[in-house]
């Protein structure tokens, strides 16, 4: 049997056993909504800030009309804006009468040994605990979210109902542009098929993950696990966060938001490019073994088994059916963006896409350049994870 015959049976049977054995990553399913409890705790969402003047006023409208029936109140750390971040947060307060609901705190220089933006959310807890000494919830944000009005409800009901630690919700990303419609649904599917959300919300399972732009997390856990001063230096801060709560015996859970969505907006593939190259390296704990090793991997499984089809190989066959195989797994992804199912065949375009930017992740983390985002250069390589 020759070598393409059997790396397109390896790409084969590699996707069978995804499809059935990895946490059925593929399938979208929507969490049970929860009666509501008794009692509401107190919430404080805190927001990191940095020169987002354009969207910031929308967020914190967004989440001063939340009906939510307990108190809820935000806290907004300017991370050294130059926009006017502040006071379009502010006016949006001030818009809905609800200025004593908002707290607005300037950042201190930032110190070695923190990421920019979990200084100053250190820095908004900080302030939260001192100013809303009653709130038992943290919502920890981004500055860039449209919260659909009954999703921080629909979220503390779960999560008391549930007896979670922290729940997380990957928020809807924009696909507005020709260039997110291309990349974000395949972004969230290798996200999915790397952190299985069914494996995530296992306890008997070591897989740990949650996404940064919605993380609500009981007061009491955070403080548990030394707060976020334990993973200062963390560049994918949300996982390494949902790590923590774990290996502390944690309860958690990530799912894909419906109506809560990013307000943030990529014209062309560069910024696309940026937001994959930015962490796709200490992903893999900054190590060139399992760099090499994804990349044999992905061309394996994603690239190799078109081009088979394509150039006529007498692989042909199993060829065809791995490519059948990821179609139909990247099928639901593309229907829950409201994508047409006939874009399923390119999905190897996009893993292309990917895998070079992953590859330009770890060229700009040798170059110094690690990390890089909105002009802080951070490289550092966190505590392994497994999924």
């Amino acid at each position: 049997m020759s070598g393409s015959f059997l790396l397109a049976w390896l790409a084969a049977l590699s996707w069978a056993w995804m499809l059935l054995q990895r946490g059925r990553f593929w399938l979208i399913e929507r969490p049970v909504r929860r009666p509501d409890p008794s009692a509401w705790p107190a919430v404080t969402a805190v927001i990191p800030a940095r020169d987002e003047a354009l969207v910031i006023g929308s967020t914190v409208r967004s989440l001063l009309e939340q009906d939510y029936p307990g108190l809820l109140r935000i806290v907004v750390t300017d991370d050294h804006s130059t926009d006017g971040t502040a006071e379009a947060a502010r006016q949006a307060a001030l818009a809905l009468n609800a200025e004593d609901r908002l707290l607005v705190v300037p950042s201190a220089p930032l110190p070695a040994g923190w990421s920019g933006k979990l200084w100053a959310q250190s820095q908004a807890v900080t302030a939260a605990e001192k100013a809303f000494p009653e709130s038992e919830l943290w919502l920890l944000g981004d500055a860039d979210i449209a919260h659909a009005p009954g999703e921080l409800r629909s979220m503390v009901a779960r999560l008391l109902a549930d007896g979670l630690d922290m729940a997380s919700l990957m928020v809807r990303l924009s696909t507005s542009t020709f260039a997110e419609k291309t990349v974000v649904p395949a972004f969230v599917f290798f996200f999915r098929l790397l952190y299985p959300f069914r494996w995530v919300a296992d306890p008997l399972r070591t897989t740990a993950a949650a996404a940064g732009g919605y993380m609500l997390i009981r007061r009491s856990m955070l403080t548990q696990i030394g707060g976020l001063a334990s993973i200062r230096s963390a560049l994918i801060d949300d996982c390494t966060l949902a790590r923590k709560v774990k290996d502390a015996a944690g309860r958690i859970t990530l799912d894909l938001a419906l109506a809560t969505t990013s307000t943030r907006i990529y014209q062309g593939f560069g910024g696309l490019w940026m937001m994959i190259a930015r962490s796709a390296y200490t992903q893999l704990r900054c190590s060139p073994l399992l760099l090499a090793g994804t990349v044999i991997a992905m061309i394996i499984a994603f690239l190799l088994p078109p081009l088979f089809v394509l150039c006529g190989s007498k692989a042909w066959f199993p060829g065809a059916l791995a490519w059948i195989e990821m179609s139909l797994a990247f099928g639901p992804m593309l229907r829950f963006y409201r994508m047409p199912l006939i874009l399923a065949p390119l999905l190897p375009l996009v893993a292309l896409f990917y895998l070079a930017a992953t590859v330009d992740s770890a060229r700009r983390h040798w170059s110094g350049r690690g990390g890089e985002w909105k002009g802080r250069v951070q490289a550092a390589t966190e505590p392994g994870r497994e999924s």
